[in-house]
């Protein structure tokens, strides 16, 4: 497929499929979002990827149970700043009543969206019946979603996988229960629990539920470029995307897909990266930032030469300002 030359060019070609996109109540400027990511879209990372672009962010997946019994952890998720803009909260859970108390405390704290978690494969999240496991009882995802939209005055939207049993697709009859409880948008990622993240993800499944509701449909899995979210936009006649493991070092893929920019230049790379580690500073302090900085290091730098070292080196400081050093004195090397 060749990518067009200008952003003009492909809406003409591609019949606009990056557009506006409207969730209930919400308005959202165009339909390629970051989607939520359990140890990722904090908000140091969820700011970068705003300002590059991102139309939509949500907090990492938040347990309801957790925010019922007011755990300082939970609320943290939730943390953001004006800068940001709009946030949708993920949470998880599996009892309707303590979602809608969780869902009510976030939305009256000045959340944009509710967005109920139904496709975590994680063990420990499915062994207490939550995330995709709620994809077994149909029955279950509508009382949920009821109580949510009961008690908040914001969208309510629920994400799924394509089945919890490998084999046995059973989102477009989890996203009509959804749809049937009230909720304002589904998101669909194409792989079965089992599948975690490996294999391809199948966008038939989203495109099958386009086809089942009337409330907007959101694609996730496998969109990690501008090529492949037009194509998924195109093709299966979804409502949006989310972009989520692509965006990990490279927030920078929002402005390509949405303007065909290209990669970031050195200085920019740069700025961004520093940027990140003094976010995280900033708002959880100096080890646990040059601690968590660590992830972000090895997929910013993945793939550029030399950067095995660079990493090496990172891991072996707790000091933010070491490792300010280290990065600008590597990318400066390079051409």
């Amino acid at each position: 497929m060749t990518t067009p030359k200008s952003f003009a060019e492909s809406l003409i070609r591609d019949a606009a499929p990056v557009r506006p996109l409207s969730i209930g109540s919400l308005r959202l400027s165009h339909n390629v979002l970051l989607a939520p990511m359990a140890g990722v879209t904090d908000l140091p990372f969820r700011l970068l990827c705003r300002e590059q672009g991102a139309a939509f962010a949500y907090t990492e997946m938040i347990s309801a149970k957790g925010v019922h019994y007011k755990s300082a952890a939970s609320f943290e998720l939730a943390r953001t700043m004006p800068q940001e803009g709009q946030l949708g909260v993920q949470l998880f859970g599996s009892e309707p009543e303590v979602m809608a108390e969780a869902a009510k405390i976030f939305a009256d704290g000045g959340a944009a969206l509710i967005d109920v978690n139904m496709g975590c494969p994680m063990r420990k999240i499915t062994g207490n019946g939550e995330g995709s496991a709620l994809m077994r009882d149909p029955g279950l995802i509508t009382r949920i979603t009821e109580a949510i939209i009961r008690a908040v005055e914001v969208p309510v939207t629920v994400k799924l996988r394509r089945g919890f049993d490998t084999g046995t697709e059973t989102c477009v009859d989890c996203a009509k229960a959804a749809e049937q409880g009230g909720a304002a948008a589904v998101t669909v990622h194409g792989r079965f629990r089992e599948e975690y993240y490996s294999g391809r993800s199948d966008w038939g499944a989203a495109a099958r539920v386009k086809a089942a509701v009337r409330i907007p449909v959101i694609l996730s899995g496998d969109v990690v470029d501008r090529e492949s979210a037009l194509a998924a936009l195109r093709t299966t006649g979804v409502d949006g995307v989310m972009i989520g493991r692509a965006s990990m070092g490279d927030p920078w893929i929002f402005r390509r897909i949405i303007e065909n920019g290209g990669l970031p230049t050195r200085e920019e790379r740069l700025t961004a990266i520093l940027r990140h580690l003094e976010l995280l500073r900033e708002f959880k302090g100096e080890r646990t930032a040059a601690s968590e900085f660590r992830k972000h290091a090895a997929w910013y730098l993945k793939g550029l030469p030399g950067s095995a070292a660079v990493r090496d080196n990172i891991c072996k400081t707790s000091d933010v300002d070491a490792i300010r050093r280290i990065v600008a004195d590597y990318l400066t090397t390079l051409t």
